[in-house]
């Protein structure tokens, strides 16, 4: 695989991941909105109660996560089916390790 086909990836990822993260956080504010009629707390101001600073870092993390996720693999089912083998810069978990050095 050549570097520059590494660089291409690496942009192109960065670039949907970042506009991904930015539509879902503004998506998690929006039904944090609607749902309590009040604006995101600040969770680092002392005078938020834990709880609710809590809830939305929770909310925040889950809705951010999951788009990350979901975006990531759209980008590298995307690229496999562009290029016709796996993208540079996908990562593997250990059990795609173990099974790899048992072949």
């Amino acid at each position: 695989m050549a570097l520059s086909e590494k660089i291409v990836f690496k942009i192109y990822a960065g670039l949907v991941g970042a506009a991904t993260t930015i539509a879902a956080q503004r998506l998690v504010t929006m039904v944090w909105e609607a749902s309590t009629g009040d604006v995101p707390p600040n969770p680092n101001d002392p005078e938020v109660p834990l709880t609710r600073a809590l809830i939305w870092a929770a909310a925040s993390g889950l809705g951010v996560g999951m788009s990350q996720l979901a975006m990531n693999r759209l980008i590298q089912q995307r690229w496999a089916a562009n290029t016709g083998h796996e993208a540079p810069g996908q990562l593997h978990s250990i059990l795609d390790i173990a099974q790899r050095k048992g072949k």
